[in-house]
């Protein structure tokens, strides 16, 4: 079934003239739910980081990949996705909803337009469930509370952190909010992060985090591999551990490991 709260819906003020991550993702993307400012800062950053539109692509593709990893290996039916972004294609549900149609999706995000688009993303299998809900990463008290309403948070859930940790700047909060997560969910459950580096780029990256601020978007911090690691303290952190997206489980080829990409990711289970 697909599920939201009417009472959900509320005029939003869209901040158009300020750029947004999910906004400039959808436009690496090629999706059009975007705006000027959007368009600029992205090429902004792409001008400093030539290979970004790459780490877009790269980490919507680990999406995919992970997802097949926890539904067919791992038997996992519940995610909680906290920083959806815009609907582009193979969102989380449909993914996981391909595989096991009785998989539910509950979707967690606070930007505007993203609240705009997301009767798109409720559109379940009848056997299954998605939901949306509009919340802050920093409050996640109330996050857990609402996805309890559509998920069973005594069975294993994946927890799904792909491109939103790195908004929160200060390291003690964002452990903290991680630690919290990961404690209100039973064994068996999975952590999943993707998260923006300046170990590919160096400078260039810290540049383009800078002008980005600079120019109104919402604050952002690039994080080493290390630190990553440091996430999935106490879980069994997967193989082949902390990488960059485009080399998490990727298929060989004859052409030898793919190009390393501004965002790393890691994926563990919580014994």
């Amino acid at each position: 079934m697909s599920t939201s709260r009417e009472s959900d819906w509320q005029p939003v003020e869209l901040n158009a003239d300020r750029p947004h991550s999910a906004r400039i993702w959808n436009y690496w993307l090629g999706g059009k739910d975007n705006y000027p400012a959007d368009r600029e800062a992205g090429d902004m950053v792409e001008g400093l980081i030539p290979g970004i539109v790459d780490s877009a692509r790269a980490d919507r593709a680990f999406l995919g990949r992970c997802i097949e990893h926890l539904v067919a290996d791992a038997g996992i039916r519940q995610f909680l996705d906290i920083g959806t972004g815009l609907p582009t294609a193979d969102n989380t549900h449909e993914v996981a909803q391909r595989l096991a149609p009785e998989s539910r999706v509950v979707y967690v995000d606070n930007d505007p337009l993203v609240l705009v688009h997301a009767r798109a993303l409720l559109v379940s299998s009848p056997e299954g469930a998605t939901t949306y809900i509009d919340a802050d990463l920093r409050d996640p008290h109330h996050i857990l509370r609402a996805a309890a309403e559509t998920l069973d948070l005594t069975e294993p859930v994946a927890l799904m952190l792909l491109g939103i940790l790195h908004h929160l700047t200060d390291d003690e909060e964002a452990a903290k909010v991680v630690r919290e997560l990961v404690d209100a969910v039973p064994p068996g459950s999975y952590l999943v992060i993707a998260h923006a580096t300046a170990e590919v780029h160096g400078d260039a990256m810290h540049e383009a985090m800078r002008r980005f601020m600079e120019r109104g978007g919402t604050p952002i911090v690039a994080r080493g591999r290390d630190h990553l690691v440091s996430f999935f303290d106490g879980l069994d952190l997967l193989e082949p551990g902390v990488v960059s997206c485009s080399r998490w489980r990727q298929e060989h080829t004859p052409w030898g490991e793919p190009a390393e990409v501004s965002q790393f990711c890691g994926v563990a289970r919580k014994s």
